[in-house]
């Protein structure tokens, strides 16, 4: 479905930090497109600015942004064998200072990650509220599970007091990533001081597929702000690969 972008102060925010990000992309260059509603807004500035002439090469990380890509007229072609990319433009649900994420709103956690870690320089782009002090201060973080684990992995995370929620589609069925997996939105009992361990702590757990905490990944952040300036941050050295 075609997202058209909103007229509010925070899409303007979203809007305002992907032309940003945007102005990075060179013609020739190779670029993973990210997804949800605020990678969205980095797709139609790419179509603006490079159009139907297929001026860079993009692979997408979900029907949604490639059908997106699609309907503006900006090429997209599958992921190949031996593909790697100069730069990944994506949003993120929470960023902290150290550019820790968590990702997965948009359903897309296994292949926005997967295609990060074929990218020479991920670049995220995000409104003013994304930003926190710690992973898991602001909204769930999601995992993708494999459907016949995830009443085990539901149950045992529960008893670790952790929040679970199975995340379903507006029929209540349960919603499939197109993977043909399940997510799962935990909630953990305190914000996160160790995302990192978090991360693959969840990962060694039989029938997790993927999370969504992102750390190493990003290297650069362009943060739309209230009174229309953008706040860029990078890192001093390149991110550790998680």
């Amino acid at each position: 479905m075609l997202t058209v972008p909103g007229s509010d102060a925070l899409s303007m925010e979203k809007d305002r930090a992907a032309r940003a990000a945007v102005r990075l992309v060179k013609p020739g260059m190779r670029v993973a497109l990210g997804t949800g509603s605020t990678a969205a807004y980095a797709i139609r500035a790419l179509a603006e600015r490079f159009g139907p002439e297929g001026r860079i090469d993009t692979v997408a990380t979900s029907a949604m942004s490639e059908e997106l890509a699609h309907q503006l007229g900006l090429p997209v072609r599958p992921l190949v064998g031996g593909d790697t990319f100069d730069l990944m433009i994506d949003g993120a649900d929470e960023v902290t200072p150290r550019l820790e994420l968590t990702k997965g709103g948009g359903a897309a956690l296994f292949r926005e990650k997967f295609l990060a870690r074929l990218t020479r320089e991920v670049v995220i782009i995000v409104d003013h509220t994304k930003l926190v002090d710690r992973l898991g201060a602001r909204c769930a973080i999601p995992i993708e599970v494999v459907p016949y684990a995830r009443p085990v992995l539901e149950a045992g995370l529960a008893a670790e007091r952790y929040g679970v929620a199975l995340r379903r589609r507006p029929d209540g069925e349960p919603l499939r990533t197109e993977n043909g997996n399940e997510i799962l939105d935990l909630r953990p009992p305190k914000p996160l001081d160790a995302p990192l361990a978090f991360d693959h702590d969840l990962r060694q757990r039989p029938g997790v597929v993927e999370t969504g905490i992102f750390v190493g990944l990003a290297h650069r952040v362009f943060i739309g702000l209230p009174d229309d300036r953008i706040e860029e941050v990078t890192l001093p050295s390149p991110p550790r690969r998680a």
